[in-house]
């Protein structure tokens, strides 16, 4: 279990014990200094290839006979030829043959004996001649493996798990999928670090919260923490979908043919109304952020809108509760992997991160700063902790403007109402767009010019309450930077990032596997105004945030909004708003009924974390109020499609 009583981020590695059992493995015969680095020393082209199947222990596609789920391998010969054993980079991932890795979408190919040509991405190119060796997990029921995708739950975690096992020498494994020829991890001491964008890197959180021995550490990319998350929040639906529809996506035809009884349980256990069921209770690893051994390298895009921030901020505080060690990477762009938003770097900085974690070098990245975040399109800084020290949470009350329908937002509380009428029509970037004006559609609260910047770190919550005149209400809470500013368009199709026609090379390359990949730079855009952080729920769920029921017309409600985790930092000059609506536009379905609410200014607050709290928003705040434009604020488009249903797949 980790050690909460620490004050560092990081698990020691140099006692006595473990300097000899280091030595043991990566020191030469004669004595030179400790290594800061792993150097490509290793022929890729002569590499071992080969693919192992590993019994899961289940048989969830009911056929009879235990679960096996495909395992390629790539490893040094050289190190296997000497004695020496070496640790694992495992990626397990349903997307190997439907779909396929990275931002060109690669598959794994094969050679004649089966055996893998190509792994997708640069991790076996890079790695495996620095003395890694690289494993791509086929989840049960995808690709070459057995079993049924069952989305986050037993299966796919379990599936994930058992490969861990295996390579620590308590689970079974076999030459071929149907075969009884066992086969034994010998080249490996075991340490194993999980990575993986989106889905891949849902898995690597599951498989941690297991507590699973041997498994050094995760780097979970855009990753999901709790299932219920991305298809709902507080009962609305973020989708017009539910687990049935993606599972039956990335199983394999042999799964379709025989997991009809794990779709229908995904159907029967994620209904609809958005309430919490024990489908969801399986598939919630923040609960388990208790059970987690591994350290955590953690990278998100702020403006995500298919997995969504409220999962790093619920799992980076459950993991900091529980002493788990851990870094961050926060960037402005939507669904994206950092290998195509700030290449070089990302390349230098893992590479970095596993010679600590799993050859145990000491190499200073544990005496770096925690947090690494972008300001803007190619401006990154750095934080020695995340949230900063000295982050506090603020309370700000909505009140009435001198304007009709254009309130102020400050420390004092309000007086009075505000209403707006639900409009599907219309989103945040709508609202934002016409903050400075009165439109039915919306609440907007807005401070003055700020006198001085203001950092916002961590996550925000907004308490409502409000008087619903139909059954069925949802609501949206935003925050938003008024101002102008460049920044990446993460509502384009590339989510921040245009791909350019030239490559560059990152490792080894052989005729099969190429370790050169198309380039990639900052797709940006001029705005006036940038959503900062949002969250929704149903009103319905009032009483409890895991089940809702029937509003009744002109009765008062009051709910509280978890609103996404950011580090945003709102310049001199710009002002903040709250807006508080209805439906969201593309980001969460809409209601049965159209109801039109009414806010209680003076029951109604938003928390946010400011660096330096509330003293830090006052002097922000103190310079006289500045006029209010006028007309339209740009903003991103929107949305170019509706926020994808598929965490991952095809990037």
């Amino acid at each position: 279990m980790p050690n909460r009583t620490r004050s560092t981020i990081w698990r020691p590695l140099t006692t006595a014990a473990t300097a000899a059992l280091l030595a043991t493995f990566l020191a030469p015969t004669t004595a030179h200094p400790a290594p800061r680095e792993s150097r490509p020393v290793h022929s890729y082209e002569n590499a071992v290839r080969e693919a192992v199947w590993v019994d899961t222990g289940l048989d969830a596609d009911r056929d009879g006979r235990p679960d096996r789920v495909a395992v390629d391998i790539v490893r040094p010969r050289e190190a296997a030829a000497q004695g020496r054993k070496v640790p694992v980079i495992m990626d397990a991932s349903p997307y190997y043959s439907c779909c396929g890795r990275g931002n060109e979408s690669q598959k794994k190919t094969y050679d004649a004996n089966g055996d893998v040509v190509r792994m997708p991405l640069f991790y076996d190119n890079y790695f495996v001649p620095r003395g890694y060796a690289v494993v791509g997990v086929d989840l049960a029921g995808t690709n070459r493996s057995d079993g049924c995708v069952d989305v986050g739950g037993r299966s796919d975690i379990l599936s994930a798990k058992a490969v861990v096992d295996w390579l620590n020498g308590r689970a079974t494994a076999y030459t071929t999928r149907t075969g009884t020829t066992r086969a034994k991890a010998t080249w490996t001491n075991g340490r194993t670090g999980m990575i993986g964008k989106s889905w891949d890197g849902t898995i690597a959180n599951g498989v941690a919260a297991t507590g699973v021995k041997g498994l050094k550490t995760i780097v979970p990319i855009s990753a999901i923490s709790s299932w219920y998350d991305y298809y709902f929040q507080q009962g609305a639906p973020l989708y017009d979908s539910g687990p049935d529809w993606l599972s039956d996506y990335v199983n394999s035809p042999d799964a379709r043919a025989k997991c009809a009884a794990v779709q229908q349980k995904l159907v029967d256990g994620a209904p609809r109304t958005g309430d919490w069921t024990p489908l969801w209770t399986e598939r919630d690893y923040v609960k388990d952020a208790r059970k987690v051994r591994a350290s955590v390298f953690l990278v998100h895009g702020a403006q995500d809108l298919n997995v969504r921030m409220k999962h790093v901020g619920q799992w980076w505080d459950a993991l900091a509760k529980n002493g788990v060690e851990r870094k961050i990477w926060l960037a402005r762009t939507g669904h994206v992997d950092p290998f195509d938003f700030r290449r070089a770097e990302w390349v230098k900085t893992l590479h970095r991160w596993f010679d600590h974690e799993l050859l145990g070098y000491d190499n200073g990245i544990d005496r770096e700063p925690m947090a690494d975040i972008e300001r803007a399109p190619d401006q990154w800084v750095t934080s020695p902790v995340w949230p900063p020290r000295g982050t506090a949470a603020t309370t700000l009350r909505p009140a009435h403007g001198e304007q009709p329908g254009v309130g102020t937002l400050g420390l004092r509380k309000g007086r009075g109402t505000e209403t707006f009428t639900d409009d599907p029509r219309r989103g945040e970037t709508d609202w934002a767009a016409r903050i400075d004006s009165a439109t039915a559609d919306k609440a907007g609260f807005v401070t003055g010019p700020l006198t001085r910047a203001l950092r916002l770190s961590g996550s925000s919550k907004v308490t409502v309450t409000a008087t619903p005149t139909t059954s069925t209400a949802h609501l949206s809470a935003v925050l938003v930077d008024l101002g102008p500013a460049t920044i990446r368009d993460y509502a384009a199709s590339g989510e921040g990032v245009t791909t350019l026609t030239d490559r560059d090379c990152w490792g080894a390359s052989t005729t099969g596997d190429s370790a050169c990949f198309l380039r990639t730079a900052a797709d940006t855009t001029d705005v006036e105004h940038t959503v900062v952080s949002r969250g929704w729920a149903d009103l319905g769920t009032h009483a409890s945030a895991h089940q809702g029921g029937p509003l009744t017309p002109g009765k008062a409600y009051t709910i509280t909004l978890d609103l996404a985790a950011t580090d945003h930092v709102v310049p001199a000059g710009h002002r903040l708003a709250l807006i508080v609506a209805g439906t969201d536009k593309d980001l969460i379905d809409p209601p049965s009924t159209r109801p039109t609410l009414t806010l209680d200014l003076s029951r109604t607050k938003a928390r946010v974390p400011f660096v330096g709290g509330a003293a830090a928003f006052a002097r922000a705040t103190a310079g006289p109020p500045g006029a209010s434009p006028t007309g339209h604020l740009d903003g991103v488009s929107g949305p170019s499609q509706r926020a994808g249903r598929i965490p991952g797949g095809g990037r």
